[in-house]
């Protein structure tokens, strides 16, 4: 048996099993080349191709098999099995104390998306929700003149991403704190990155195993899904910068945004997810919106 055959075998194997993808991979062929290459201790970006006729043993079978029916049988996404992700071609490590990192706001830090609406006197950056801290990590990486804070209400999640910023030697850049919303972080910010809990409970009811195989508090946010998001509007203002801005992630909620925040001005931006995933808000869109929804004297 050679590369190119457990390959073959495993994709058939993940091919005919109920399995949902989207940690990472969006089909099983690229799960089974990540699964197998990881088993195989051969790096990720190998060409299979060109080593296709690379021998596997019998040994060496055994142990991707195990995997790949692993993966089959627990329908835990292939990054806790390999206990790794990788974000905009930075590794991260990943367990089941936080949600596998995939965040579009990633895409936008590499790619400078959210420079003009930075300038030269922007410092402070907050990572709200920051699960694994990879966004964290990938914000420092990006602007190497900033102050990063990372924080999130689960203390487990934050013991994962203290592994991912000593991982990429960023521990006096990096400052992690526990908080429910803003209210550890007084600010203010410049910048507020946060990829917040916002699937409605309908969609929530209807998650495929692998997605329920992440820490619900990472994901369920209430009825329309706007729950933590609602909290996290309101008391911006007083925590962001005048000049600052907030970029949110909101995933396929944008019509459940919309209903709860019809007349907020809000910046739409490009991912490769298109048009409605990602939103920024200024400091002045913010405060009117506090503003409007003030009881009337």
């Amino acid at each position: 048996m050679n590369l190119a055959d457990i390959l073959q075998q495993s994709c058939h194997r993940l091919e005919a099993a109920p399995l949902a993808y989207g940690h990472g991979t969006t089909n099983a062929r690229d799960e089974a080349i990540w699964l197998v290459l990881w088993q195989l201790g051969l790096p990720l970006d190998t060409d299979v191709d060109a080593l296709a006729h690379r021998p596997v043993s019998e040994e060496e079978r055994k142990a991707v098999d195990a995997l790949i029916q692993r993966r089959i049988d627990t329908r835990e996404p292939a990054a806790y099995l390999t206990q790794e992700a990788w974000l905009q071609g930075v590794s991260f490590h990943v367990d089941r104390r936080t949600i596998v990192p995939r965040s579009f706001i990633a895409e936008l830090l590499v790619e400078g998306t959210i420079d003009p609406w930075l300038n030269e006197a922007s410092r402070d950056v907050l990572d709200l929700c920051t699960g694994n801290g990879s966004l964290a990590v990938l914000v420092a990486m990006a602007y190497p003149e900033v102050r990063v804070t990372g924080a999130d209400i689960s203390t487990d999640a934050l013991a994962v991403a203290r592994i991912n910023v000593e991982r990429h030697g960023l521990q006096d850049r990096i400052t992690l704190v526990v908080s429910d919303g803003l209210a550890a972080c007084p600010g203010p910010w410049d910048l507020i990155l946060c990829n917040p809990p916002y699937v409605n409970a309908h969609s929530m009811a209807a998650l495929p195993a692998e997605y329920r195989a992440e820490p619900e508090i990472a994901l369920a946010g209430g009825t329309d899904g706007m729950d933590f998001i609602r909290a996290l509007l309101r008391d911006a203002p007083t925590h962001l910068d005048p000049h600052g801005v907030l970029v949110l992630e909101i995933g396929n909620e944008r019509e459940q945004f919309e209903n709860a925040f019809p007349d907020l001005e809000t910046v739409w931006l490009t991912t490769s997810a298109g048009d409605d995933q990602v939103l920024l808000l200024t400091h002045e869109s913010l405060l009117a919106l506090t503003l409007s929804q003030a009881p009337s004297p």
